[in-house]
């Protein structure tokens, strides 16, 4: 069988430094941060007592709120980008086989709100179980993908991926694979998270993960600098249109990037701490680059996992020197969770979506919040620091680990008219 190309041909995204692609796009190339204190609970007595929260995001004027009554925040996040990505990609929905249409998303925890609070409602209790009805229906982590298949008539391929914070990435390769091997034309993937609170905060605390740089949030994400200290927290959420290649030609799409490579690993090695040597990330990197029939030379930009974590940021960089070699110092790498924070299971997709633009724009998203080298880190590595950079860029790969172990990346290519 003959592999099939696969674009890009529409984009979603809901994030704490923009509430649809343009804003995320344009807060990306300024080098905004997302962080600030949390308004969702109190913080008193939370050793981290800042996240980066989606800002301004009313769900009625997207959703019936009715409807939304009925949906935990992570799907309600979820509908709003793959409603916008499919206005984007311009698809009409009725003109195509919707039987070769699917959904697969991504969530790492799925309904945390929803079951934190029917939990503690019951503890209250007298011990009578007086459960909503909704309770599961909005817990459940494929919920999002029925949700979307349901609204748009999608009747391909649908169900949720979960690999922590690969998880959305997960749904991407899978729908990438999908279509290129003739299973179906047309997907809907991505993912979304809203867990900024207390099991999430409190939960992430108790492992030491989060950063605690109370008194300076905006600058809490760090990646690759001395003095970082942890993760920051963010939700919200990116979807992406997939479609084949003579299939968006065929209407006069608009293709934004193409997919051409897909690698997953596992580490094997611990269930929250990276191989120090970074084996895992390598193998995954290359795999990847294997899959899009490239040398390692041609990667322009890497988005790193980056998450500002003491032992995360080490082993990804060594990773990289030695997978490329000499070209480690010639290609761009950035972290944008720098701006973002890390949206766990969906941090893959919208970290695909800066690589996607970044191929569209020729430019370089930067890794923020930079102030002291890392002696353990190689300074001679172009990290994209503090600044946005313009340059050419043909293929960019988006690298994506998660608890267990789970690494995934992949490559997106510049359309070649």
């Amino acid at each position: 069988m003959k592999a099939r190309r696969v674009v890009v041909t529409g984009i979603g995204a809901l994030t704490p430094i923009g509430n649809n692609l343009q804003e995320y796009w344009t807060s990306l190339k300024a080098g905004v941060s997302g962080a600030a204190p949390i308004t969702l609970f109190d913080t008193t007595n939370f050793k981290t007592k800042f996240a980066c929260e989606v800002k301004n995001f009313e769900v009625t004027e997207f959703i019936d709120r009715k409807e939304a009554r009925k949906l935990d925040k992570f799907s309600q996040y979820a509908i709003v980008v793959s409603d916008e990505a499919l206005k984007d990609s311009g698809l009409d929905t009725g003109k195509i086989d919707t039987e070769r249409a699917g959904v697969i998303w991504g969530s790492g925890i799925g309904g945390m709100k929803t079951f934190f609070q029917e939990s503690a409602d019951f503890g209250k209790g007298s011990g009578v179980p007086r459960f909503n009805p909704f309770f599961i229906p909005k817990l459940i982590s494929d919920i999002p993908a029925g949700h979307i298949s349901i609204k748009h008539n999608f009747k391909g391929p649908n169900f949720t991926t979960v690999s922590a914070c690969a998880s959305s990435t997960n749904a991407l390769i899978d729908a990438f694979n999908y279509i290129k091997w003739n299973k179906a034309d047309v997907f809907i993937a991505g993912g979304s998270e809203a867990c900024v609170y207390e099991p999430g905060i409190g939960g992430f605390n108790a492992m030491k993960a989060l950063s605690t740089r109370n008194e300076d949030p905006k600058t809490a994400s760090r990646p690759f600098d001395k003095e970082r200290d942890g993760f920051v927290m963010g939700e919200g959420g990116g979807a992406l249109i997939l479609e084949e290649y003579e299939h968006a030609k065929k209407r006069g799409a608009k293709m934004y990037a193409e997919v051409v490579g897909s690698g997953l690993t596992a580490d094997a090695h611990h269930i929250t701490a990276p191989h120090p040597e970074g084996e895992g990330a390598c193998n995954v990197m290359k795999l990847a680059i294997d899959d899009a029939n490239i040398s390692a030379n041609e990667i322009d930009y890497i988005n790193v996992h980056g998450t500002s974590t003491p032992l995360g940021d080490i082993a990804e960089t060594k990773a990289i020197k030695k997978l490329f070699g000499e070209h480690a110092y010639k290609l761009n790498i950035s972290s944008t969770k720098s701006m973002t924070g890390h949206l766990l299971g969906a941090a893959g997709v919208i970290e695909a979506i800066a690589c996607i633009m970044s191929i569209k724009d020729n430019i370089v998203p930067p890794t923020i919040n930079h102030q002291t080298d890392d002696p353990e880190i190689d300074r001679k590595l172009n990290l994209t620091l503090n600044k946005a950079q313009k340059k050419e860029v043909n293929y960019a790969q988006t690298n994506t680990f998660g608890f267990g172990g789970h690494n995934a990346s992949m490559v997106f290519k510049k359309i070649m008219k």
